[in-house]
């Protein structure tokens, strides 16, 4: 069976129900919308309400064939059964609310016929309460005036016999401890015999009451003066002195001059405490919570008088633990200036944090004390010196790192224990640094938790972030970091001795990393974690990168110059302690040469583990074997032969001086690069300059020039290779052998294929 046959189905079911409902609504004379229709006059409608079955059949006979008729009498019996299975749904689907509203009217019959009997008899209780009450009306109607006159009389004698009683009750109460009682009874009695104490016999009973009040206000003076009473005690003391009327001023004076002993007591065992959690602890739970104990009874007994005396009442509190409150908050201060350990920082803010809190009670209660306010001024002060004490750490840290740092690279190296390498030491340091700022960062980032009291504060949300934390922690150690790594260009190292190189050269390149990436990536770090609402002028990150990068830059020109000394010692020596005129023929290079490549080589080694390759110029195919050409044999046999002329010499000179005018000139202490090329370049321009100031103080023979001419060649050979441009390798050994060929008594140049050979034997 398809969709559609089963949509026609429904239909064809729909409208079978609809018709069959008209026809019910039609039968019951009622419209779609609930209301009667009009009555069919006709006689022949079968709806109608004026039918006429004969008349009906009779035109349907007229009108109508066997077949119609057959036809209607079909339809109409259809109809017919159709009307009674309605009717038998209908009823069948309400016949349970039929029996529930049998029911329901039964029971609503029940109800209003015991209802009736019920108001039947409290109608004829009433008449027979208002019969009684009549009677009894008219009988007491005329003794009623004389009951209410003997009522009052009795009311007076019984007053009267209290008045006279009054002392002998009062003594009985003072016998028996009652001292409450008593004060009871003659504040009740004391209007009365006030007003009437013109009169002997009532002036008699005020007499020895007052003799008698007077003697308890002496013992409850005694009981409010005693150390050993009790704070309930106390109230209940001033509280009945007040009752006999004792001056407000003087018992105000003596309360806070009971509860100062106690709260003094408190501050005394403050001086001797453990932990600042623990002190904390002592102090709230002893002096603040007395405190508030304190004030709340004095409220209590002195803030409820009228007038002026509440005012001098609470000005007298407020003055009291102002004075008290000094010496406590001094304790809390100096006891958090002894927190030097920074270990767990939870504890302190624990600390702060449930000193803060209990402070709150008392400022609610004394709100012209201040408590929230200079307690809210400790908590900061105590932050800040929290923050200076990590910042302090932080330099502490690093200078530790540094002293590794420094004796890793100047142990003993061991038989097959090779040098730590630079990239390592430095890797090491900038993790060991940035994993140290984090720690602090978190342990400072408690003073901003959501679960603690003094973190709504403006100070913590505002200036403790930006200027505190930012400024005062973080910026000023980057700060730091680049002053200390600028004092060893600055002071000798220890015991006189100047810095290692090798230090110079990794801490610029921890200045560079951090001008490049580690500052940017510490300032974000600590924006994120402290998102301050103070709009304060920061430090931006690139005053703190230029400063980085000034910094590397002048460790590394200080490593160069280092480095250039060294090697330039060596050479230094090797000039000045040498005499050039007598020495002997020239057989190999001399080992100080050697030394020099050596230790550049080193130094490319060493450099080259912390910064990159750089950039040369296009270096010439015979770069190892370029020769000193203006000075070759030829050319110097005929300038300095015994055949020249006075003018030669000059002409030399002249020529020599006129080449420089036209050469390129070499700036020795250029700013260095941050790369490997432009560093050895600056080595080597130290070095071989000073070499050349050297040659230029001695006086050379024939076979120290030719000796000279060696060591030079040597040095082109290896040294080429480490500098940016050749050419100035070149140059400057050039003017080292012109300058000794100047300086020789008899210059006589070696051959350069004679030279070539002993450097290629070394």
């Amino acid at each position: 069976m398809n969709m559609a046959t089963v949509s026609g189905t429904e239909e064809e079911e729909n409208a079978k129900k609809r018709k069959a409902h008209g026809m019910l609504k039609l039968y019951y004379g009622m419209t779609e919308e609930g209301k009667a229709c009009e009555r069919h006059l006709e006689p022949t409608d079968v709806d109608g309400v004026h039918f006429n079955p004969e008349l009906y059949l009779t035109k349907l006979r007229k009108e109508s064939s066997l077949s119609q008729l057959m036809d209607v009498e079909a339809d109409m019996v259809r109809q017919i059964r159709s009307l009674d299975s309605e009717m038998q749904t209908l009823v069948y689907e309400n016949y349970n609310k039929f029996i529930s509203a049998t029911d329901t009217i039964r029971k609503m019959k029940n109800d209003f016929k015991k209802m009736e009997d019920e108001m039947d008899g409290l109608a004829t209780n009433m008449a027979v309460i208002t019969e009684f009450s009549a009677r009894i009306s008219s009988t007491l109607q005329e003794r009623h005036q004389q009951i209410t006159k003997l009522s009052g009389v009795h009311t007076l004698l019984r007053k009267l016999q209290f008045l006279f009683e009054l002392p002998a009750r009062l003594k009985k109460c003072i016998e028996l401890g009652a001292y409450a009682q008593a004060v009871s009874y003659h504040s009740k009695a004391r209007s009365v015999l006030h007003q009437y104490q013109h009169m002997p016999s009532f002036h008699g009973i005020q007499t020895d009451c007052q003799a008698i009040m007077a003697g308890l206000a002496d013992t409850l003076r005694q009981r409010f003066r005693d150390p050993a009473s009790s704070p309930q005690d106390l109230s209940e003391c001033v509280e009945m002195l007040l009752n006999l009327e004792e001056p407000a001023h003087l018992l105000c004076d003596e309360f806070l001059a009971h509860g100062r002993g106690r709260l003094a007591s408190h501050l005394s065992d403050l001086q001797e405490s453990g932990d600042i959690l623990e002190f904390v602890d002592r102090g709230c739970g002893g002096f603040i919570s007395d405190a508030c104990l304190l004030a709340a009874s004095y409220q209590s007994l002195f803030s409820k008088e009228a007038g002026s005396t509440a005012q001098m009442a609470e000005a007298k509190l407020t003055s009291f633990l102002e004075e008290l409150s000094t010496g406590y908050f001094e304790l809390v201060e100096k006891r958090l200036r002894q927190e030097k350990s920074l270990g767990d920082n939870s504890l302190l803010v624990r600390a702060l944090d449930r000193f803060h809190r209990r402070l709150q009670a008392p400022s609610k209660l004394v709100p012209g004390c201040g408590f929230n306010r200079r307690g809210t001024e400790i908590v900061v002060r105590a932050a800040q010196e929290r923050l200076a004490q990590y910042l302090q750490a932080l330099k502490d840290f690093f200078q530790g790192c540094l002293t590794d740092v420094r004796q890793a690279l100047a142990a003993p190296r061991l038989p097959g224990k090779e040098m730590p390498a630079l990239g390592d030491l430095l890797a090491g340091l900038s993790a060991s640094v940035l994993n140290q700022i984090k720690t602090v960062l978190a342990a400072v980032h408690l003073f901003t938790a959501k679960d603690v009291a003094f973190s709504d504060k403006p100070y913590f949300k505002g200036e403790f972030c930006s200027q505190g934390v930012r400024e005062g922690l973080i910026v000023a150690f980057i700060k730091s970091v680049c002053q200390t790594a600028r004092q060893f260009c600055e002071i000798p190292g220890e015991k006189g001795t100047s810095t290692p190189p090798a230090l110079l050269l990794l801490l610029s390149r921890l200045c560079l990393d951090y001008e490049t990436s580690t500052i940017s990536y510490i300032l974000t770090l600590t924006d994120e974690q402290f998102l301050g609402q103070d709009h304060s002028p920061v430090t931006p990150v690139s005053s703190l990168c230029s400063l980085a990068r000034s910094t590397a830059q002048t460790l590394l020109n200080q490593y160069v110059k280092s480095q250039g000394l060294v090697v330039s010692q060596m050479l230094r020596k090797s000039v000045e302690t040498r005499d050039w005129v007598t020495t002997i023929e020239p057989r190999n290079v001399r080992a100080v040469m050697k030394r020099v490549v050596e230790d550049i080589t080193g130094v490319d080694v060493q450099v080259g583990l912390l910064y990159e390759e750089g950039v040369r110029k296009a270096h010439s195919s015979d770069s190892s074997k370029r020769t000193f050409s203006v000075y070759s044999s030829s050319r110097l046999q005929g300038r300095y032969a015994q055949s020249y002329t006075p003018s030669a010499p000059m002409d030399t000179n002249l020529l020599s001086n006129i080449q420089k005018l036209f050469s390129e000139r070499i700036d020795i202490f250029s700013t260095v690069q941050f790369n490997k090329v432009s560093i050895l370049t600056g080595i080597i321009k130290i070095s071989l300059k000073t070499f050349l100031e050297c040659v230029r103080l001695r006086t050379f023979g024939r076979y120290g020039l030719q000796q000279i001419q060696v060591d030079c060649h040597y040095l082109q050979l290896y040294l080429w290779r480490f500098v940016s441009d050749e050419n100035l390798v070149h140059c400057l050994l050039d003017e080292v052998v012109g300058s000794a060929a100047h300086r020789c008594l008899d210059p006589a140049p070696m051959e350069q294929s004679v030279i070539e050979v002993i450097c290629e034997r070394g």
